[in-house]
């Protein structure tokens, strides 16, 4: 009974080993199909839409600062000449201005740097088609090589 054995793995050296271990432990090279993928060239977007968010609010530093800078406001424009509703509204519009701005550059550099982190070179879909019996020397074949992942499929 023959099956599929699917892993992933980073485009590394370590990739090449693990095809060259499943070689010389038998495999043919028909056997091996070796499938790159393609890395998503578009940049993410830095606004979130009601079906897509990365994580990283713009609203939530505009609101807090915005909420500071209008109780302020309020509470100084009990002195001040314009009086509290006036500088509320100033401290609510500077605040969430100020907010906005403190957001975008912050959460701009944590967005970059979080892709930087994350960046992957190029994920690899490794496919080995096998006999039953070989299926467990080749998982730990491509465990020991580091595979980001491992399924065996029964083709029966």
């Amino acid at each position: 009974m023959t099956m599929y054995v699917v892993s992933t793995f980073e485009y590394s050296h370590l990739l090449e080993l693990a095809i060259t271990e499943l070689e010389e432990r038998g495999l043919t090279k028909q056997q091996i199909m070796a499938i790159p993928l393609n890395k998503k060239k578009e940049q993410g977007r830095f606004f979130d839409t009601i079906h897509q968010a990365d994580g990283i609010s713009l609203f939530d530093g505009p609101a807090a600062l915005g909420t500071a800078g209008m109780v302020l406001g309020s509470i100084y424009g009990f002195i001040w000449e314009w009086g509290p509703i006036i500088w509320g509204m100033i401290g609510l519009g500077s605040g969430a201005v100020v907010g906005f701005v403190l957001d975008l550059l912050i959460g701009k550099r944590r967005f970059f740097q979080k892709r930087k982190d994350n960046d992957i070179q190029s994920e690899v879909v490794l496919i080995i088609h096998c006999q039953e019996q070989q299926a467990d020397m080749v998982e730990q074949v491509l465990w020991h090589h580091l595979a980001i992942g491992v399924a065996k499929v029964d083709k029966s």
